[in-house]
C-alpha cells in the first residue's frame, strides 16, 4: 500500500515535470530556430510530444485534459499548443490529475508564451 502511493507519487511529479520541461523547451526552439513549434498531447494514446521528437508516456492512473484554441485541434495527432518565433503562443493549458482529483495545471500564456504551474484542489 505504502509502495503503490510513493510509486504514484513519483509518477505524478515525473509526468508533471517532463511535460512542463517539454513545453519550455518547445517555446525556447521556436525562439532559437525562428519557426514555429508544438507541444502535442495525444489523449488517445496517453502521450506528449514536441514537434520532431519522440512521444512520452502518461502514467496509469493519472489523468490529463487539455485546454486550447479551437483551431489546434488535430483528431489525428493529438491536441497542439503553438509557440511562434516572436514569443508567443496560441495558448492553453494541460491539466494533470491524481485518482484523488489533486493536481496540477500548467497554463501557457498565449502573449508571452510563458508557462506557469497552478495547484488544483479536488
Amino acid at each position: 500500500m505504502a509502495f503503490d502511493r510513493l510509486r504514484d507519487s513519483a509518477n505524478y511529479r515525473d509526468a508533471l515535470r517532463g511535460i512542463m520541461m517539454d513545453m519550455r523547451a518547445a517555446r525556447q526552439q521556436a525562439l532559437v530556430s525562428r519557426v514555429e513549434t508544438s507541444f502535442v498531447v495525444d489523449l488517445e494514446r496517453r502521450s506528449y510530444r514536441v514537434d520532431g521528437q519522440q512521444a512520452r508516456l502518461i502514467p496509469e492512473p493519472l489523468e490529463i485534459r487539455v485546454t486550447m484554441a479551437g483551431e489546434e485541434a488535430n483528431g489525428r495527432e493529438g491536441a497542439g499548443i503553438r509557440f511562434f518565433p516572436g514569443g508567443g503562443a496560441t495558448g492553453g493549458s494541460v491539466d494533470i490529475l491524481r485518482p484523488s482529483g489533486e493536481g496540477a495545471r500548467l497554463r501557457v500564456d498565449w502573449l508571452s508564451g510563458r508557462v506557469a504551474l497552478e495547484t488544483l484542489a479536488p
